[in-house]
């Protein structure tokens, strides 16, 4: 009787490890056919500012893009700032380290959100870019009105 009580206990547990290994296929499968799509995060500190600040506050980035629509989306986080969030945006093309002009205003009617949420379309020398990591996340303050936080926008791996 033991071994009949073993022999099924085996089974359930080889059921539910082909369950899971189907779910788990199921979900790359999914990610394959929307290859289009890369994702992409930022992680924001005063330490990555240029120049570096001391500030305490940091924050996380991700991005969407999709290669057939030329389109980012992006959900931008923050927390502990020197002071309210003045300005938030998406800057490029530079290396980390190098301060580049403004290419995305991530304020929404003028208020820095948190979290910042949106979309918008990209023309391709700014997706060629922003694939080559040379796009980052700055969020400004009074205190700091050169950046408080900043992040590189890389392809997540």
């Amino acid at each position: 009787m033991r071994t009949m009580e073993g022999r099924h206990a085996s089974r359930g547990s080889t059921t539910a490890l082909l369950l899971a290994a189907a779910v788990a296929l199921a979900g790359c499968t999914s990610t394959s056919m929307s290859s289009n799509v890369v994702p992409l995060t930022a992680s924001l500190n005063g330490a990555s500012e240029v120049p570096p600040t001391t500030s305490a506050g940091k924050g996380d980035g991700t991005f969407k893009f999709d290669k057939a629509t030329k389109s980012l989306s992006w959900t931008v986080n923050y927390s502990g700032l020197g002071g309210d969030a003045a300005a938030a945006h998406l800057h490029g093309p530079a290396a980390p380290g190098v301060n580049a002009g403004v290419l995305i205003n991530l304020a929404n009617a003028g208020k820095v959100e948190n979290p910042m949420v949106g979309e918008t379309a990209l023309s391709d020398s700014q997706t060629a870019d922003l694939l080559a990591g040379k796009w980052y996340v700055n969020i400004h303050t009074k205190a700091n009105p050169g950046g408080e936080i900043r992040g590189q926008v890389v392809p997540q791996m």
